[in-house]
């Protein structure tokens, strides 16, 4: 129980970090503003109404005045493009100090190259 409140608060301060909030403010706005075009008008007027961008209610109005108020972060990538030099390096191949083939049959396998027992072991419990 106290992990899935720590997860959804953990959720709930990355949504509002990353300005998650201001899509919740507008998704309400949109539904009132359609829930009122939809007492007035059809359907389809109603949605294209709600979302042409020319009919802002009070709070689209107080959600673009708060966008536009937030505070920028304090520290901003300069954009400083990363430069790397090119360095000449000889680059040699070298033979080993001691050098030796390994066998050809490995004599971990030797012990497992009988073939099973015949007729197969009875179980113990019968």
């Amino acid at each position: 129980m106290v992990k899935r409140i720590g997860q959804f608060l953990l959720t709930l301060a990355l949504v509002g970090a990353l300005g998650g909030h201001w899509a919740v403010l507008q998704t309400v706005a949109w539904s009132s503003m359609l829930a009122e075009n939809l007492r007035q008008s059809t359907f389809t007027a109603a949605v294209s109404q709600t979302f042409d961008g020319k009919h802002p209610c009070q709070l689209c109005h107080a959600i673009s005045a708060g966008k536009k108020s937030e505070q920028k972060p304090e520290f901003q990538f300069g954009g400083k493009k990363l430069e790397f030099t090119v360095v000449a390096a000889a680059v040699g191949f070298f033979a080993p100090q001691d050098y030796y083939l390994l066998p050809e049959v490995c004599d971990l396998l030797a012990g497992r190259s009988l073939a099973p027992p015949l007729p197969p072991p009875r179980p113990a419990i019968a």
